[in-house]
């Protein structure tokens, strides 16, 4: 691995990591299409600092990045927390579809890898509980709301109808061809950076599109389901790439990198923002 790592050419993984930011910039233009049906037209810049800043949480609490990007818009630009996550959420739906879209085309190239590798990978049963668990709190929660006359109760639903607005607001988009396209061209420059990584080692240049495109839906979805993959993504992409013949050196290697490359990014963009967001809002 050292090896690897000292031989690699960071010119490509610098291009992979660009790649990675021009999403984030067309993430937030198409936040303000979803915004804008709601009355709410931020700042770009501020927008765009709450991206770096929900990506940057990330890394410590999974799924804390939501949260954080509504806070950070609701302090500096007074967009109600409902609707901006709200807004976020209608995202993360369509991201969820864009995902399941790849995990169909990953099926479609190499059933027998990918279900067998998540089969082995995942603890089906103890989600299953944990699902089955949460689906209860919020059966109970749904109907402790309905039928409580409190003051609580009714800041709640006054919270929660905002925060359906905020999720329907993409019926309303006022350019639907423009969001469709930014979400294409998100998800297209997800997968041409992971593309771009693979020539940082002359080693993994030649690896097939099958590949790419499984070994990217499994890295995905770590990032999806823990804080940023931290730990997980390198010993997927090791462990997938280990069943096209790639050995466990070089996949820990590239798996490695190409996490370790944007990773970085994150926590540069992210403490950059935190420190800017104040700056630039200065009165």
């Amino acid at each position: 691995m050292k090896t690897y790592v000292l031989q690699a050419n960071y010119w490509w993984l610098g291009l992979s990591v660009l790649l990675s930011i021009i999403s984030h910039v067309l993430r937030t233009h198409r936040w303000h299409l979803l915004l804008a049906p709601l009355d709410h037209f931020p700042k770009w810049y501020n927008s765009f600092f709450s991206v770096c800043v929900a990506y940057f949480m990330n890394l410590f609490i999974p799924k804390s990045g939501e949260l954080s990007r509504a806070i950070t818009l609701n302090r500096y630009e007074k967009v109600p927390m409902q609707h901006g996550l709200g807004t976020i959420i209608s995202e993360r739906i369509i991201d969820l579809i864009f995902l399941m879209a790849f995990f169909i085309l990953a099926i479609g190239l190499n059933y027998a890898i990918l279900v067998d590798y998540l089969i082995a990978a995942i603890p089906i049963k103890q989600l299953g509980w944990i699902a089955a668990g949460m689906t209860l709190l919020l059966g109970l929660f749904l109907v402790w709301l309905k039928q409580s006359k409190g003051s609580v109760a009714k800041r709640i639903q006054h919270f929660l109808k905002g925060l359906w607005d905020g999720i329907i607001s993409v019926r309303k988009v006022k350019w639907p061809l423009i969001f469709i396209l930014e979400s294409l061209l998100i998800w297209a420059l997800y997968v041409a950076s992971f593309y771009a990584a693979t020539f940082a080692l002359a080693e993994t240049t030649n690896i097939g599109w099958e590949a790419i495109i499984i070994t990217f839906v499994v890295g995905s979805f770590t990032f999806a389901f823990t804080n940023s993959g931290i730990g997980y993504y390198p010993l997927a992409v090791a462990g997938i790439l280990g069943l096209f013949d790639i050995a466990p050196p070089l996949g820990n290697a590239f798996g490695w990198l190409i996490w370790t490359a944007n990773i970085s990014a994150i926590i540069f963009f992210g403490l950059l923002a935190l420190l800017s967001l104040p700056l630039v809002n200065k009165k």
